[in-house]
């Protein structure tokens, strides 16, 4: 599985992005994409997932309510689409496939997912 993150940018502070991951390879062996992000000095971090049985959708507290992942099955695209932006999202976006044998409690480990795309620099400008 080849994944390709794209979308980033500068944006000023309530402002808007949205994030395609697209896929090619052996996708139908996925059970799930996800996004993360790490900001500048810091560790990596979960931001959302979609897991594609039953289209449950989970989110960071940072995030939820503002972020929304979605999927295009024909395109073989996942998006981020980011509402009201804030200086603190500032990070590079990567997304990555989602192991079929995770279980819900390890949904937003890093270790649990698998392929990841090359990574999409976001600046939110203040």
């Amino acid at each position: 599985v080849q994944l390709q993150a794209s979308g980033g940018g500068l944006v000023q502070a309530g402002g808007s992005l949205r994030l395609s991951c697209a896929a090619s390879g052996r996708t139908s062996s996925r059970s799930g994409m996800g996004w993360f992000r790490q900001a500048p000095g810091k560790e990596r971090e979960f931001v959302a997932v979609e897991r594609w049985s039953g289209g449950t959708t989970y989110y960071a507290d940072s995030v939820k309510g503002r972020f929304t992942i979605s999927r295009d099955n024909a395109k073989n695209t996942v998006y981020l689409q980011m509402n009201r932006l804030k200086p603190e999202d500032t990070a590079v976006y990567y997304c990555a496939a989602l192991n079929p044998r995770t279980i819900l409690s390890e949904i937003t480990s890093e270790d649990r997912y698998e392929y990841w795309g090359q990574g999409t620099l976001v600046t939110v400008s203040s």
